[in-house]
């Protein structure tokens, strides 16, 4: 008998024999405190109404229901290993605990699951954190009395050589209309048209002098040629240099539009805009396609979420906060966030509200060294006469109040400024020291002390001083640093999560909350299993008192 008859003879008696028996209960095998218990738990206590409502045709009895790909879905996102479509579509062939999950229902290929991410769950992915976060609210795991907010950048899908920027966008443009007016004149002169007398041609002269040039070629019967072997002729030739130069034109209003209030985007991502990451491959400083990713943290849970195209976080605050609280219908008592969102309409906006801001100031770092108390041209290291409206120097002489004026910032927000100057920095042997700087374009002898101060904003800062030196002060911006930067550690770090695998600032803030949804429930499960369930702030470590 040949080796092949053999290995054949053996196979038929170990698949008669000796068949492998898989048992039809998968949840004898899985631990009772497994995670995947809890989130197949929690998804059944959520009103998916929302859900179901994107769906115009329910899938069969034989394929995986909108509830159970949700399921399926936080639990790849709490596993983290690989979140593609494929990856999951894989897992749930051969891993036991996305078997158990899917209740004997088909597997799910990759298709269907990137359709549920972007075509379905992305419609109601913020109702779902919300109602999330109310459950928990319910169960005693969040308070109203704080909420830490925190920003981070992530890189988005997009090639990092795909960008448009606004100012040679907008420098191009008007250098194309200068060129497109030379051919405007060229042309009513030509054909002895009437002549436009704005100062700039604009797109609706072109489209009307080509409306008049159409007009005139069918009053002749002109006859439009093209190819090898064919003349046009002046008029045919005119036409179609203003259609060429009309369609340039809507391609610049095109891209300026696309950047709306921003300075740049991408070709691949239009919503992505450019940004510098702490990522810097190439070190070199490049920008990157990116979004700028908000999240308010309560208890170590991500209650809310907000994608925003600014690089800055200064300009999210407001319109953050708003969401949250429409999308919570909760109102927080205190906002903690660092020195990245302080700003006078930021904390005015909070005032208004009656929300206390622990807001660090920008200059916390700095007051008190060394290298800032020897800076004698700075306002905080002279004193102030109230009673004159003036600044005293370090040489005695009073920096006296010129006048006022109000300043709309980048945002729309009205701030007054208040100017002084002083007249007598002649002959002053601290002047070199005093108007040092890299801006100055005046020789040192023709310069002279200002200072702009908004007294408004000073006095929200003193009050920012007297929030955060304080002992609770001190604990929430301790807090802050773990739960805020926590999750964002959890996410970015732990996950590996530092690019979207989606397009689009809708399936971009799905994607992030189904992490922020995983999150949440892998630290409910943590706080359960360590019984920490009471637990929402960490406390000061007391120092030791000596012996």
């Amino acid at each position: 008998m040949t080796k092949h008859n053999i290995l054949r003879k053996q196979y038929i008696l170990n698949e008669q024999n000796y068949q492998l028996k898989i048992p039809m209960e998968l949840d004898v095998l899985i631990p009772e405190n497994d995670s995947v218990r809890l989130i197949s738990q929690f998804v059944e206590e959520m009103d998916l109404t929302a859900l179901y409502d994107t769906y115009e045709r329910m899938p069969s009895e034989k394929y995986a229901s909108p509830e159970i790909m949700l399921k399926v879905m936080l639990y790849a996102y709490h596993e983290a290993k690989d979140i593609s479509s494929r990856s999951i579509e894989k897992n749930c062939r051969r891993d036991i605990n996305y078997k158990y999950l899917l209740e004997g229902r088909a597997a799910p290929d990759h298709a269907a699951i990137a359709r549920f991410r972007t075509k379905h769950f992305a419609k109601c992915a913020q109702s779902f954190l919300a109602q999330m976060s109310r459950i928990l609210y319910e169960l005693d795991q969040l308070t109203t009395s704080e909420v830490f907010i925190d920003g981070t950048k992530i890189e988005a899908a997009a090639n990092k050589y795909t960008f448009v920027w606004k100012r040679a966008v907008s420098r191009h443009q008007a250098r194309f209309l200068r060129k497109t007016a030379l051919l405007v004149g060229d042309i009513i002169q030509r054909y002895d048209l009437k002549p436009l007398w704005q100062k700039q041609v604009r797109k609706k002269h072109v489209k009307k002098l080509l409306k008049t040039l159409k007009t005139l070629a069918r009053k002749q019967g002109l006859e439009f040629v093209c190819g090898r072997g064919h003349r046009k002729e002046q008029l045919q030739r005119d036409i179609e240099d203003l259609e060429a130069a009309l369609e340039k034109i809507r391609e610049y209003e095109l891209k300026i539009h696309k950047c709306g209030m921003r300075n740049s985007y991408s070709k691949t991502d239009n919503d992505a805009t450019f940004m510098h990451m702490k990522d810097d491959h190439m070190m070199n400083g490049q920008l990157k396609p990116a979004f700028n990713v908000q999240h308010a943290v309560d208890s170590g849970f991500i209650v809310s979420v907000g994608i925003f195209p600014d690089p800055t976080d200064v300009l999210t605050l407001k319109s953050f906060v708003e969401n949250m609280e429409s999308n919570l219908n909760m109102k927080f008592e205190r906002i903690v966030a660092d020195a990245g969102y302080e700003s006078e309409e930021n904390l005015t906006y909070l005032k208004e509200k009656g929300i206390a801001a622990y807001i660090k100031p920008g200059n916390y770092e700095q007051i008190g060294t060394r290298k800032f108390s020897k800076e004698i041209g700075r306002k905080e290291n002279m004193m102030y006469d109230a009673e004159h409206d003036c600044y005293i120097c370090c040489n005695g002489k009073a920096v006296k109040k010129t006048g006022s004026r109000k300043v709309k910032t980048a945002s729309g927000y009205i701030r007054e400024e208040t100017h002084y100057y002083c007249e007598e920095c002649d002959g002053c042997p601290h002047r070199a020291k005093c108007l040092e700087g890299k801006n100055w374009k005046k020789p040192l002898d023709k310069r002279y002390k200002t200072l702009i101060v908004s007294r408004k904003f000073e006095a929200l800062r003193a009050e920012e001083y007297r929030l955060i030196d304080s002992e609770e002060g001190k604990k929430l911006r301790m807090n802050r640093r773990i739960q805020a930067e926590g999750c964002f550690a959890d996410i970015k770090g732990d996950c590996g999560f530092t690019r979207f695998l989606c397009r689009g600032s809708v399936n971009v803030q799905a994607e992030y909350i189904l992490f922020a949804m995983s999150h949440n429930l892998g630290w409910l499960h943590s706080r359960i299993q360590n019984d920490k369930l009471n637990l929402h702030l960490y406390e000061l470590k007391q120092e030791k008192e000596a012996a």
